[in-house]
């Protein structure tokens, strides 16, 4: 089995749609906003991972809340930022600690 099942791209948007209760026109919408990011199979179908799914509904509760796509982004592109800082921080760590070197 692949590493992790919740990665994979393989549920259409009819199916996205479905499962978040969100129109498959909202779904577009957010993907042109840089919200999510679908892959496209050889025909030009997106395809979804079931992390997606929890993206869509986080984002949606979001937006319930009234903030709006751009706020969104920008607090998913800080908490990218954070995360690749944490793991440098603790790359540099283990390094000091078992003395290894790049």
């Amino acid at each position: 089995m692949s590493s992790n099942y919740k990665d994979k791209k393989v549920i259409t948007i009819g199916v996205i749609s479905e499962l978040t209760g969100l129109s498959e026109r909202k779904i577009r919408y957010y993907e042109e906003r840089k919200l999510i990011f679908p892959e496209r199979s050889s025909g030009g179908t997106r395809k979804y991972s079931f992390g997606d799914v929890e993206r869509l509904i986080d984002i949606a509760d979001k937006m319930e809340d009234g903030m709006q796509t751009f706020e969104i982004r920008r607090m998913e592109q800080k908490k990218m930022k954070n995360s690749e800082l944490r793991d440098k921080m603790l790359r540099g760590q283990l390094n000091a600690a078992f003395n290894l070197r790049k």
